[in-house]
């Protein structure tokens, strides 16, 4: 307990020794590391109470370690207290965010609360959303909306539009979120206006993505989602020395490996694959690590990684394989497909990215993959067709980003 306190007075004594004042992420941050050290679990509402600060924690930092003691949480309460209706929703939560998604569907049941709660509406349509389901997803969001139009719902919505390429009434509807927002939610203000900007971002709108995100940095301070998206977006302007110093930030700040993979990725796109290399590898440790352990979190990243970076299209289908076999939607089904054109068996690649874009997913890089399998296929006409398309969309696809 004496550490985690330590630790909580250091993050804001950073700042201090810097002469800085802390950042709203940093307080926030900090608090909850005060909460999680004064909590015990010896009843069972001080144990939902330790549970929920540590996944509160795990929410902010999106570190996989966290979303683990959150998990380990949970499971020694349920054990030692029973089945408590807060901890089986708390798990349901849990195990959508780390893509264990039969599970999630499991606790939901468990946990009691009857399907036509607003929570557990919003999170089986979530479910459905990462099971490729987008129609009934996108149903259940507006028929949710109609009784509880709330921040959230809003945003789900918002994101399914945009996936299918209403981004007209996609921004609106984020827009229409940041509204419902209160003073005390700015961390939920800056996230809304962080997808507003990757919204623009993907459609090349970059001027316009950057207001948003600076924004919610200004609404939101010392938040790493920001700053990496800020990063990306001068990676993508070809302003690499600001990419790189605030990348390099946002590790110090909130060390994730998909932050290493990311800077890794922008010194190859500049052209220094040996500064990009120890990177790569200290990603793809963190990533095999994790799917040692047994988790399923970082499936897409492996599949997505041995593509990109390490050129091996087997072993990238394998990893899309695997991700598929739990979620079959239009980002799994494109790594898969992308995988296979690398791995050079074509007619599967185009099989499969049939499937994909059946979906009516509109996305310029998925789009970008259509037209390289179709080339390569021997149908370069569609190839053709499908990059026009890719540039339509976003005339900036062939930009640095960031693979999510």
């Amino acid at each position: 307990m004496v550490r985690r306190l330590w630790a909580a007075a250091w993050l804001l004594c950073i700042a201090a020794c810097t002469h800085q004042s802390p950042t709203a992420y940093d307080t926030e941050l900090a608090q909850v590391q005060q909460d999680i050290a004064a909590l015990k679990s010896d009843s069972p509402a001080a144990a939902i109470a330790r549970a929920h600060a540590l996944y509160r924690r795990a929410s902010l930092s999106a570190r996989i370690a966290d979303a683990r003691a959150a998990d380990t949480a949970v499971e020694n309460a349920l054990r030692t207290f029973g089945p408590l209706q807060d901890l089986f929703m708390l798990r349901a939560r849990l195990d959508f965010a780390l893509h264990r998604l039969p599970q999630a569907r499991a606790n939901l049941h468990l946990a009691g609360v009857p399907t036509a709660s607003p929570q557990v509406k919003a999170l089986m349509a979530d479910i459905d959303l990462q099971e490729g389901r987008q129609q009934d997803a996108q149903q259940q969001y507006e028929t949710t909306l109609h009784t509880h139009r709330t921040w959230d719902n809003l945003a789900r919505l918002a994101n399914v539009l945009a996936m299918n390429g209403n981004f007209t009434r996609a921004d609106a509807l984020y827009h229409e979120a940041e509204n419902e927002v209160t003073a005390k939610e700015m961390r939920a203000y800056a996230w809304i206006c962080v997808q507003r900007g990757v919204l623009a971002f993907k459609r090349g709108r970059h001027d316009e993505a950057l207001a948003h995100y600076l924004r919610a940095g200004k609404a939101y301070s010392g938040y790493w989602l920001v700053d990496e998206h800020i990063a990306e977006l001068y990676g993508a302007q070809r302003r690499f020395g600001e990419a790189i110093a605030l990348y390099e930030q946002v590790i110090a700040r909130a060390p994730r490996p998909e932050q290493f993979q990311a800077i890794g990725d922008l010194y190859v796109f500049m052209g220094q694959p040996d500064r990009a290399r120890p990177w790569h590898d200290k990603a793809l440790a963190a990533y095999l690590e994790s799917a040692q352990r047994g988790e399923v979190h970082y499936f897409h990243h492996l599949a997505g990684f041995y593509a990109d970076v390490r050129d091996d299209g087997a072993e990238a289908a394998k990893w899309a394989r695997k991700d598929l076999a739990l979620r079959q939607n239009p980002a799994t089904r494109d790594a898969l497909a992308w995988a296979l054109y690398r791995s050079g068996r074509f007619d599967e690649a185009l099989a499969e990215m049939g499937q994909v874009l059946a979906s009516g997913v509109q996305d310029a890089h998925v789009l970008m993959h259509a037209a390289m399998i179709h080339s390569a296929a021997g149908h370069s006409e569609q190839g053709t067709r499908f990059l026009q398309q890719a540039a339509a969309l976003n005339p900036s696809f062939e930009a640095f980003h960031v693979h999510r």
